[in-house]
């Protein structure tokens, strides 16, 4: 028993500065192992790995998985136009280079994301400073993402960091300038509106002249054919009449005084003033004479 227990005591020893120099690095994490306080190893590949008991050799774990920094308050940035606006974004980064990381930020990533803020911060300034609000708002939105992501990325670049994405995510007015901005909106929108009303009401009357015009053309053609098929018909019917009257002309002129005797007398009110000789009464004096047809 007195020669077993010296030598748990090896094992024990010996398992214990086993654990000691024995880490996983996880998929998700990288290794920085320091000698001394010095930097002698990084890695980045998953897996199990060896090194010195402390105090010769120790290991530091950074996150390596790509995390986003989101603005806790709109940053108020001035156009070129000298006004305000509240813009949102947003950033994707991760550790490149631990090392470098390390250097620069230690352990925790607090320092990286406040360094990440203020350029993201430079970066909008410098890009929306030399653009109207409208081109901010609408027309060069890609433009201004592009120019930040770039300017930022290269800045993070030997701090260690990876800059994968920066992105606008909202852009508002600010309080004093978005009664201004909505009053020009609203007249641009009433100016366009006169516009297209004034344009529609000019070809609206070009449309009413245009139609007055076929209508005018139209009449005059119809009552050029009725006029032509008028006379071809009195014509006609002066033929019938005089094909009539050559044959009887007495019969004619008897027909015709009594078609004047009926427009004559038509109405019990109708008074005619006209001496009993004269022509019109020519066949009422011959009323029941003999040979009176003749």
């Amino acid at each position: 028993m007195q020669r077993l227990f010296p030598a748990l005591i090896v094992l024990a020893i010996a398992l214990a500065v086993l654990s000691s120099s024995l880490f996983i690095v996880k998929e998700r994490d990288a290794a920085l192992v320091f000698a001394l306080g010095e930097v002698k190893e990084t890695i980045t590949k998953p897996g199990l790995y060896f090194k010195l008991p402390p105090p010769f050799q120790n290991v530091v774990f950074l996150d390596k998985r790509l995390q986003t920094i989101e603005s806790k308050d709109p940053e108020r940035i001035q156009t070129a136009e000298k006004k305000n606006l509240l813009i949102d974004s947003y950033v994707k980064w991760r550790i490149d280079d631990p090392r470098l990381f390390y250097v620069t930020f230690g352990v925790s990533d607090r320092g990286a994301i406040e360094r990440l803020q203020a350029q993201i911060r430079d970066a909008l300034n410098a890009s929306v400073n030399v653009r109207t609000v409208k081109e901010v708002v609408s027309d060069q939105r890609d433009a201004i993402m592009r120019e930040v992501l770039e300017a930022v990325r290269n800045r993070a670049k030997p701090l260690g960091v990876e800059v994968v994405d920066v992105r606008l995510r909202r852009i508002d007015f600010a309080p004093e300038i978005s009664e201004s901005v909505y009053r020009r909106m609203e007249a641009e929108r009433k100016q366009e509106a006169n516009r297209l009303r004034a344009t529609g009401a000019a070809e609206s009357e070009r449309i009413r002249a245009e139609a007055d015009r076929e209508r005018e053309e139209l009449l005059a053609d119809a009552y050029a054919q009725a006029e032509a098929i008028r006379g071809q018909g009195e014509a006609e019917a002066a033929d019938i009449y005089a094909a009539a009257y050559s044959k009887n002309p007495e019969f004619y002129r008897f027909y015709r005084s009594l078609e004047a005797y009926r427009h004559a007398f038509s109405s019990q009110n109708d008074t005619l003033v006209i001496s009993p000789e004269s022509e019109f009464f020519r066949y009422w004096k011959n009323i029941g004479a003999p040979g009176a047809a003749n």
